[in-house]
């Protein structure tokens, strides 16, 4: 690979993956310290604090298992990681928006699967809720993941396919 492509190459990108794992964990830690467990803090209308451990996946999914879902969803978190790093560094100039996507989704990924290896549930805080409709606690990779995960269903729809070829590109 010479200078040029090194310039170009959409593993740059990965600085927003470290803000995103660096985010979410010092806001989790700052929830676990300051929060008392499943003792919702309102901040607004519709919105809570609550401090809460996901021993399944999202949207506690898997979470009343025997705790094999723990080592599954870190061996798939990391299997995801790698296949994602290989796409990022793949990509052509023009796939800004996919890197972003890309890089943001990682972050989650790893901040998620760091919680996975050290605590053995996902610390989950941020509790949206519509009178008696709760949505289950989240957290800040959870977001990342989602914006990203939606960055590229846009992506679906924002760019056409050119004469025949189903490859994309942005003009970002």
């Amino acid at each position: 690979m010479n200078s040029m492509q090194t310039a170009d190459s959409k593993l740059r990108w990965l600085w927003l993956s470290v803000l995103v794992i660096a985010l979410d964990l010092g806001t989790k830690a700052l929830a676990t310290a300051m929060l008392t467990y499943a003792e919702p803090v309102a901040v607004m209308p519709m919105f809570n604090l609550t401090l809460l451990h996901n021993t399944g996946a999202a949207f506690s999914f898997l979470a009343g298992a025997d705790g094999w879902q723990r080592w599954f969803f870190v061996a798939l978190a990391v299997v995801v990681s790698v296949v994602l790093v290989i796409w990022l560094k793949g990509l052509k100039r023009e796939e800004t928006w996919t890197a972003i996507a890309i890089a943001l989704i990682l972050g989650g990924a790893i901040g998620n699967v760091y919680d996975r290896v050290v605590h053995g549930y996902v610390v989950d805080f941020l509790h949206v809720y519509w009178q008696n409709w709760h949505f289950p606690a989240f957290n800040l990779a959870d977001t990342a993941i989602t914006i990203g995960a939606g960055m590229m269903i846009l992506d679906i729809f924002r760019k056409p396919a050119t004469d025949g070829d189903d490859h994309r590109s942005d003009h970002s």
